[in-house]
Formats: C-alpha cells, sequence, structure tokens
C-alpha cells in the first residue's frame, strides 16, 4: 500500500526541502523524499505528536471541524502538516524553504496532490 507511495510531484513545489507520507497513529514514515540535513523520519514521529496534541485540543473545545492544514513558520522554512482528507489516520508533512517558496500556492499543491494518492 503506502510503500510505494510516489511523493516526487512534491518535488515541483517552489521551495521545496523534503516531504513525508505519515502515519498519525505510529508517527512511522511511509515515504519520504528530500530533506537534505533535516532528518525526515525524526520530523515524521515529532510531528506526529504536534497532530495529535491539536486534535486534542480540537476536542476538548468541542470543534468538529476537520484540520485542513497545520503551519509552522520558522525564520527560513515552512513546515506544513497536511492530514489527509481520504484518510485521517494518515498526513503529508512538507518542508519548504521559505525564501523561494509561495505558500498560498504550495497549499493548493499539496491538497492537488493528495487527490493523486490511491489507497485501495
Amino acid at each position: 500500500m503506502a510503500g510505494n507511495v510516489k511523493l516526487d510531484k512534491l518535488n515541483e513545489i517552489a521551495g521545496f526541502v523534503g516531504a513525508a507520507l505519515v502515519d498519525s497513529d505510529s508517527g512511522m514514515a511511509l515515504g519520504m523524499l528530500g530533506g537534505g540535513p533535516l532528518n525526515l523520519e525524526v520530523a515524521a514521529a515529532g510531528n506526529t505528536e504536534v497532530v495529535r496534541a491539536k486534535r486534542r485540543v480540537a476536542a476538548s473545545l468541542g470543534i468538529t471541524e476537520a484540520i485542513e492544514d497545520i503551519l509552522i513558520t520558522l525564520t527560513k522554512q515552512y513546515h506544513l502538516i497536511r492530514p489527509l482528507e481520504s484518510n485521517q489516520d494518515l498526513f503529508l508533512y512538507v518542508v519548504l524553504d521559505r525564501s523561494r517558496a509561495n505558500l498560498a500556492l504550495a497549499r493548493h499543491e499539496l491538497k492537488s496532490f493528495e487527490q493523486t494518492l490511491d489507497f485501495k
């Protein structure tokens, strides 16, 4: 299933540094691309905690809407976390170089990419 996931298309997003498809139950990366000096396996596990924490807070507040994405803005990078609409147990994690990225376009491209994924 996810072991064969091709993330190559994400490499076309302006400012692309790295990406992972992550299982939010285990924190394991099911697919990875790029990353450079960034350890995507560690990032996948760590951002699983971010997703879990946001879901707990939303539940505590009675918010029933699904999380579309979570943005973490660093001095030189954007970190986008997007739970899949088709499978909320999985999320895409994408790191972008902030000086080269167009955040609005990247979010749109990530949503479009998700629609190409097939887990049947």
